[in-house]
């Protein structure tokens, strides 16, 4: 059962704000409201009045001013302030992660789990900020030096999804709001340096999108609304990080250590109840091991407690909405007509506990990879058990055999297998795994995939380089004027 309390320690009300710029708040309360309600007992949490266009205007106009405060900064001393951050997540991870986790129905180890990648992102900022290096060039110009130097790129937007409120900073961002609040105030941080707007796709969403005061959108969605986001941006000159759909699938060989590959397998199918963009959706089993697998899992499935994701004796908690619960409905209606076999779930659950319409069964399904329903990214627990023979060249063309590239993982043994599959004819995604499955990265790489998955990258490794504005440098130190290429101008 959540605990209501949890709502005033993080500062939701029972009526809240679309728009802050730090530690100012808008008013408007014309636009609409969200009630948001939780997928775990469909009741009430807060209501969020929607942000107008004026609140926006307000949001970028501040934003754009902070900036020119906020890059005259040292990179180490912003830094500290991201460490801050750190500590004050640190300070509310256990209710800011149960709120998570009752206000997308994501399992409570989840959502401090979640709540912890948000912490450890910081620190690995805090690092970061005194790592920002540029790559030093020599001239083919005497008494010349040449160098490469990156800055801050300017006030960016982050529009997110509801599976991971925190971590991608979205949702719950009122309650992140409310816990930075005291940061910004302690070190006299300027208005519009962290800003947050609530409001409706039609109108907020595309102003944004159109917005060339924004050098920069980062959006986390769909294929379909990548698609949008990118051609509008696109039109403007504008760059853009996308984070869109994955169809992820992971690949057994005759040589996989089961034992380690079944937990991996249904933690990516039904963790956050097959809501991740790097969910497992198809399982491509070698014919000499199919039987096996199948037989696992099915006895593993049947295993799984689904309920109150707040209650850790539960594996599975619901979907995000109704309308959720009737596209994974909807998905294994047609699978059926396309060829397919449900062996196992399917069944949406009702009764004590299950008030909220919410809890459906995770599905297993036997299918071929060509079917269409099975070539699209259905955001639920269904898993595809694909067949395959020969090699495992075979296995991967299969794997490759979708529009999406996001995460993808091989279980084998065999060196053999395993290094063919990382190889440049290997794996088309922008994640393969060996041995791990699918679901749960960490934040030292980049994040992120290839083909209609967006090509975009977060997190770490270099993906902080999307953020700045790269400048090279040619200084000339000496008495004359060479040109290069060894170009003679004489005047």
């Amino acid at each position: 059962m959540f605990d209501r309390s949890i709502l005033k320690t993080l500062g939701i009300k029972d009526e809240n704000f679309g728009s802050s710029t730090g530690l100012k708040w808008g008013k408007t309360t014309s636009e609409g409201v969200l009630n948001i309600h939780s997928p775990v007992d469909g009741k009430l949490i807060a209501k969020v009045h929607q942000a107008s266009a004026d609140d926006y205007e307000h949001v970028v106009k501040t934003a754009e001013e902070a900036f020119k405060y906020w890059r005259s900064i040292p990179a180490p001393k912003r830094g500290e302030i991201v460490r801050q951050i750190g500590n004050k997540l640190r300070e509310f991870k256990e209710p800011l992660g149960t709120l998570v986790s009752y206000e997308m129905g994501k399992s409570l180890q989840e959502g401090w789990g979640e709540v912890q990648e948000m912490i450890d992102i910081c620190d690995f900022a805090v690092g970061q900020s005194r790592q920002l290096y540029g790559f030093t060039m020599h001239s083919e110009r005497p008494s010349h030096r040449m160098y490469d130097q990156y800055h801050p790129l300017g006030a960016v937007v982050t529009i997110s999804a509801f599976n991971f409120p925190v971590a991608v900073w979205s949702w719950t961002a009122i309650a992140v709001q409310h816990i930075l609040a005291p940061v910004l105030k302690e070190n006299n941080i300027p208005e519009g340096v962290f800003s947050l707007v609530v409001g409706r796709g039609s109108s907020i969403g595309e102003k944004i999108l159109n917005d060339k005061r924004i050098p920069l959108v980062s959006l986390t969605g769909s294929t379909r609304v990548g698609k949008h986001a990118g051609e509008v941006i696109s039109r403007r000159l504008g760059k853009y990080i996308l984070e869109l759909g994955g169809n992820n699938g992971i690949i057994l060989t005759p040589h996989t250590n089961l034992p380690m590959a079944i937990p991996a397998v249904v933690f990516g199918a039904v963790g956050t109840a097959g809501q991740r963009c790097t969910s497992t959706r198809r399982l491509i089993i070698h014919e000499s091991i199919y039987d096996k697998v199948k037989e696992s899992l099915l006895k593993a499935y049947s295993g799984l407690k689904i309920g109150d994701p707040l209650d850790q004796k539960n594996h599975v908690g619901p979907l995000i909405d109704k309308a959720a619960v009737k596209t994974f409905v909807d998905a294994l209606e047609q699978v059926k007509k396309e060829g397919g076999t449900v062996i196992s779930g399917g069944q949406v659950l009702s009764g004590k506990g299950y008030e909220s319409g919410c809890y459906v069964v995770p599905a297993i399904v036997e299918a071929e990879n060509h079917y269409p329903i099975v070539q699209e990214e259905t955001f639920a627990p269904i898993l595809y058990l694909i067949k395959y023979s020969g090699e495992v060249e075979k296995a991967i063309e299969i794997h490759n055999d979708v529009v999406q590239g996001l995460s993808s993982a091989i279980f084998t043994n065999n060196l053999l297998e395993a290094e063919t599959f990382l190889s440049h004819w290997g794996s088309d995604c922008g994640i393969a795994n060996v041995n791990i499955g699918t679901s749960g990265a960490e934040i030292g790489g980049a994040f992120g995939g290839e083909k209609e998955t967006g090509g975009g990258r977060e997190s770490g490794s270099d993906a902080w380089k999307a953020y700045m504005r790269r400048q090279t440098n040619t200084i000339n130190f000496g008495k004359t004027l060479p040109l290069a290429q060894g170009i003679k101008f004489e005047i």
